[in-house]
Order: structure tokens, then C-alpha cells, then sequence
């Protein structure tokens, strides 16, 4: 994956921030919390002068690699940051409280100039953090999010009435798991997830790449062989450790998906090769198996992250259409 080039375009929203600025002065309520000797930062995005207002939770689990939530910049001699959500969560947060929590071990605020160049944090060069390495599980993610959705719902101003996860990519994969072993979930919405896992994007992505002297792919199979092998080992650099890799490929979330009774909402790209003809399996499956309470919402000819290609194949980065996507999760809510 490109990292870099998708990350620039992923941060695109800025606001103003100065360096003794605290969350609630741009925006959010900073709340933090012990989860198994970690601390644990989570961000809340409410509609302006409506944090104490009772409203139901919208969790938002965020994608891969250890980037933390609040990144500064300079710009004209001022300190910026960068959005937190890719989407702006305003219209959402009518509705909702809107949470988002960090990554293990990663700092919740940094500038720009001491991460690497896709926007990852590591602790000595080209290592991520051992302990975010160790905590970076399917696992970990699901039963520290379950934790936290617990301890927010104990605040009086969340509403036990609604309680919606969401996840894109591979935070699809987290909220799928929450809303199959947390019974109180009743609303699940997941973006740009594979329901078989990830070692079949993988593979997808590396059979695009791959050439006749370029065999990407079969090096893939072989890979997974070893992380088969030693699938319990958390020991990482950079990237998912083996541990990390198979907890997000075994079971597959269509074994979480297909089991829920709960309204979901599928929102996928259909350029996005790593994913789409499965998106298109699960939603052919489910027409045959007349379940009722699924809905796909495709995104023609758009990407990951939902921009559109160009003729070339290039990703048009300046079709932004995020917004539109979070709008029509909100469209969906209100209809469930």
C-alpha cells in the first residue's frame, strides 16, 4: 500500500491549533481511562455547546498503523492539525456523541515533523513501539473498545438508547467483532472491510500487482504458510506482527456478519480491488439467504477511501467524497 499518499489525502480538514490549546478549545472532550495498565486517550466530538445534551454513542474504530489522533503542522507562522475523523463528524454529532480512541501506546498529540513520512509514530528509527506491537490484536482492540464503550455509557450524558459502531477498513473488522460478542450494540456500520479477512486483501492486492517475473502474490501464499507456523508471535518492526495478521484473517468477519440480527450497513468502493468482489459475495449471499436486515451501499468507481479513478487508473485525490459517505451512514440511522 502507499501509505504516504493515501495518509496525505486522508488528513485533509485542518483547524487552527496553538501549542497550550486544549481539546474542548477546538472541538472535542479529551477523556482518558486504565485499560490493563494502558492508558487509554479518547476523543469526543459533540455538536457545540451539546456535550452534557443526552444523546446515544457513535463509535468510530479507525483503520491500521500506529498514527495518533491530533497531528500538528505549521502553517504561516501558526500551529494546525490536522482533522481527527476522515469524514467531519458535524452533521453526525446532531444526533450523536461521536468517540474515536487512540492507538495503544501512541502519543494522542505530536507535530507532524517527529512522525515518519506516512504519518506513523515510531520510538527509535524505523521501529513502531514494542508495546503497541503487542497490543495491536483483533482481540486487544475489541475488548479495550468494549471497555470504553462501558465506561462512556456510565456518563450521563450518553443515552443508552442507540448504540452505533462503525469501522472502515481495518477497523471494520473491530467493529464487526464488538457487535457479535457485545449484545448492545444495535446499530453496525462496515466500511471498507473484506468479510474474509486479511490475508485474502493481501493476496487480492499482490495478484493486481503481480507480473510474470513479479509473482507477488504466490510470495504472499508462502508468507501466510510461515504466520500459520507461528501464529502466536507478536515480534514486529514495522507493519503487523504474525499475531496481528492471522487475528485479523481467522475466522473471517463474514463468520461475525452473518450471524448478527442487528441493522448493518455495508458502504464499500468498487475500485477498491482488495475488497469488492467480496463485498459482492456477502451481498449476493445475503439476497439468497433473505436477510432483511443488511444494506450495501456501493460507491461506483471509487477506491478505498472513496475517491474516484482517473481514465489512467491514477486515484483523483481532488474528489473528496467522505462527506458524502458519512452523510449517508447518518440517512441510514435515521431510517433504522
Amino acid at each position: 500500500m502507499k501509505f504516504k499518499i493515501f495518509l496525505s489525502f486522508f488528513l485533509l480538514t485542518n483547524h487552527l491549533f496553538a501549542q497550550n490549546k486544549r481539546c474542548e478549545e477546538f472541538g472535542f472532550k479529551h477523556i482518558q481511562m486504565q485499560y490493563q495498565g494502558d492508558t487509554v486517550d479518547i476523543l469526543i466530538k459533540s455538536k457545540k455547546d451539546e456535550i452534557n445534551i443526552l444523546k446515544p454513542l457513535f463509535l468510530f474504530c479507525q483503520g491500521s498503523l500506529p498514527i495518533p489522533l491530533m497531528i500538528k503542522y505549521d502553517s504561516l507562522g501558526k500551529q494546525k492539525i490536522y482533522n481527527v475523523f476522515p469524514f467531519n463528524p458535524d452533521s453526525l454529532s446532531k444526533e450523536y456523541h461521536l468517540a474515536i480512541i487512540s492507538k495503544p501506546n501512541i502519543p494522542l498529540a505530536i507535530n507532524e515533523r517527529s512522525l515518519n513520512s506516512d504519518m506513523t509514530y515510531s520510538d527509535s528509527p524505523g521501529s513502531f513501539p514494542k508495546k503497541y506491537i503487542e497490543r495491536n490484536l483483533l482481540d486487544y482492540y475489541v475488548q479495550r473498545n468494549i471497555a470504553v464503550i462501558k465506561f462512556l455509557q456510565r456518563q450521563s450524558w450518553i443515552s443508552k438508547t442507540k448504540l452505533i459502531v462503525a469501522g472502515h477498513s481495518e477497523g471494520s473488522t473491530i467493529a464487526a467483532k464488538i457487535a457479535f460478542v457485545y449484545p448492545k450494540v444495535t446499530h453496525l456500520i462496515y466500511s471498507s472491510g473484506n468479510p474474509f479477512g486479511r490475508i485474502i486483501s493481501i493476496i487480492e492486492m499482490a495478484r493486481v500487482m503481480e507480473t510474470d517475473t513479479a509473482t507477488y502474490a504466490e510470495d504472499a501464499i508462502k508468507n501466510w504458510e510461515k504466520i500459520v507456523a507461528d501464529s502466536n508471535n507478536t515480534i514486529a518492526k514495522q507493519g503487523d506482527s504474525y499475531k496481528a495478521t492471522y487475528g485479523f484473517s481467522i475466522p473471517p468477519p463474514i463468520n461475525y456478519l452473518s450471524k448478527l440480527k442487528i441493522p448493518i450497513l455495508v458502504t464499500y468502493g468498487t475500485k477498491d480491488y482488495r475488497l469488492v468482489s467480496f463485498v459482492d459475495y456477502l451481498r449476493v449471499e445475503t439476497i439468497r439467504q433473505r436477510k432483511k436486515n443488511f444494506t450495501f451501499k456501493a460507491y461506483i468507481g471509487t477506491e478505498h477511501n472513496f475517491f474516484p479513478l482517473k481514465p489512467n487508473g491514477e486515484i483523483n485525490y481532488d474528489i473528496f467524497n467522505w462527506d458524502k459517505v458519512a452523510n449517508d451512514w447518518r440517512e441510514w440511522l435515521k431510517m433504522k
